[in-house]
């Protein structure tokens, strides 16, 4: 289909995105096209990785990657797709420093009639120009870049993993690149666009439950933050409490909120809650997008296929640590899990709070929602028909 085709499908899928305050509508004037793409190819080709050998999550690369460059003065330049190569950056670069950076995580599937597909793309980019905007980094055309982006992976298709819970994770990343100490908005930026065959989160068809540190004394994020925002250092400071889950028996963090210590995301993924509310009412709640919980892509797919089916309520709102004990006393809890690109559905089975260890019985229920939902997801991302999710390569 060309690119021009494509583009009339793909503006109607894309969202409107507020400008900020910080002026970035002056760089809206320089747009790089997907026409304009130069393609370098590689003399060198790596041994692609064998269907058997395990693939570890962001250890293997493929042999291109896309690259466009931005500076004040010009604008954005030409985008290229080129050997994958390390980067050359100024010492003083101000991504380094001050954490002028943003990235997002999607994947393409091959599905059973062998053709690659990305999963809801349109939402990847929705939320990476959200997030170059709050940190004035250059604005971008959300189409463009999407179609140099199923170009790259097209280049790369034959990376696709093939199997059940395999996939070729996308990594678009955006820095700012200036070559000074001072604080402040960005006259040189670089975008790429790195790719990395990844196998299942799960072994086999196994649902590996995880167990979860909730401690109110570590905070993710905050009203006014940017905990909302794909960037760069909201990950880097949450490495030292994983650390501290693990010392205490636990894979994961369960983040808390607030004197009344709600529940906010777990690890990096989005929280869900499968229960009978008090009113009586089979229930699916997951917190809402108040500017501290990052919209995620699983998250909102899961709520979309949730409200499809019509088949118990599905809610966003505040849930509370007290809320959620005294359901589990009166066995009103069904399933808890995390949800994210990685991993898609992660049950949950143990959470370590206030100094005991309160267990949920997630696994105990099936669990059905979860292995419904996986199955769900799986259907869509692998299957042989074209959805209305799916982006095909």
């Amino acid at each position: 289909m060309a690119a021009a085709a494509l583009a009339q499908i793909w503006t109607r899928k894309l969202l409107p995105v507020p400008w900020l305050l910080c002026g970035p509508r002056r760089y809206a004037s320089s747009n790089f096209k997907a026409a304009d793409l130069q393609m370098l190819m590689t003399q060198e080709p790596q041994k692609k990785p064998s269907p058997s050998e395990p693939l570890a999550f962001g250890k293997t690369f493929t042999d291109h990657m896309l690259m466009v460059e931005w500076t004040g003065a010009t604008g954005w330049g030409q985008p290229r797709i080129q050997p994958f190569q390390n980067l050359a950056l100024h010492p003083a670069c101000s991504a380094l420093h001050y954490s002028l950076q943003l990235f997002e995580g999607m994947k393409a599937f091959k599905g059973t009639d062998r053709r690659v597909r990305l999963f809801r793309p349109w939402l990847n980019m929705d939320r990476m120009l959200r997030s170059a905007q709050r940190l004035c980094l250059p604005t971008f055309d959300k189409v463009e870049l999407l179609e140099c982006i199923r170009r790259l992976v097209d280049v790369e298709k034959d990376w696709v993993p093939e199997g059940a819970g395999t996939s070729l994770y996308v990594r678009p990343v955006l820095i700012g690149n200036e070559p000074s100490l001072g604080v402040g908005s960005v006259s040189r930026a670089l975008l790429f666009v790195i790719l990395c065959p990844v196998g299942s989160y799960f072994p086999g068809d196994a649902l590996t439950p995880v167990s979860l540190l909730a401690d109110p004394t570590f905070i993710r994020a905050w009203m006014g933050g940017v905990g909302d925002y794909k960037l760069g250092g909201n990950y880097g400071p949450t490495v030292l409490v994983q650390q501290e889950a693990q010392k205490r028996g636990c894979e994961q963090v369960l983040w808390l909120y607030g004197p009344d210590h709600q529940l906010t995301e777990v690890g990096t993924m989005n929280i869900f809650i499968y229960w009978t509310h008090d009113d009586g009412e089979l229930e699916l709640v997951t917190p809402p997008l108040d500017g501290i919980i990052l919209p995620g892509v699983i998250r909102q797919s899961l709520l979309d296929l949730a409200r499809s089916w019509g088949e118990f309520r599905v809610v966003e709102r505040k849930i509370t640590m007290k809320e959620l004990t005294q359901a589990l006393e009166e066995g009103r809890v069904r399933e808890v899990f995390g949800s994210g690109t990685a991993c898609q559905v992660c049950p949950v089975h143990r959470i370590l709070y206030q100094g005991k260890n309160i267990h949920i019985p997630t696994m105990e229920n099936g669990p059905k929602l979860i292995q419904r939902f996986q199955k769900e997801l799986r259907a869509i991302q692998y299957g042989a028909s074209a959805h209305e999710w799916m982006l095909t390569v």
